[in-house]
């Protein structure tokens, strides 16, 4: 979800709260927007943890990854994706890259923590 649309229906629910019911509507609205960002921290926490036990760089299949990217997509759906934390290969543009056991790899460019562009690399038979 973009952030500030995220925060835009924050503040709505924050209004439509304090329109609805006063102070308990307030009350109610944050805790449903504390709730969101426990479940969005959490959810964040699991994709860390699975990404710990795995090898840096190592993924079961390049051609598959490189079959589900797309562009915009968060660095955190990649790493999800994955299973596994990147090698970082450049500073900047921000560059990551995976391998599997064949050889094959994917580099992975990213601006803003989006995919921008990948590149399969396959070795020479």
């Amino acid at each position: 979800m973009n952030p500030v649309f995220g925060w835009a229906l924050a503040a709505v629910a924050l209004a439509a709260g304090w329109r609805g019911y006063g102070w308990p509507g307030i009350a109610l609205a944050l805790s449903v927007i504390v709730f969101w960002l426990l479940m969005q921290f959490s959810r964040s926490l699991k994709v860390m943890r699975n990404a710990a036990s795995a090898p840096v760089g190592h993924i079961d299949s390049a051609v598959m990854l490189n079959a589900k990217l797309e562009p915009g997509l968060p660095m955190l759906r990649v790493v999800s994706l994955t299973r596994s934390l990147g090698k970082r290969v450049a500073e900047d543009p921000e560059t990551w890259a995976w391998v599997d056991a064949s050889g094959s790899g994917v580099t992975i460019v990213f601006d803003k923590g989006r995919c921008q562009r990948w590149t399969l690399s396959r070795p020479v038979a």
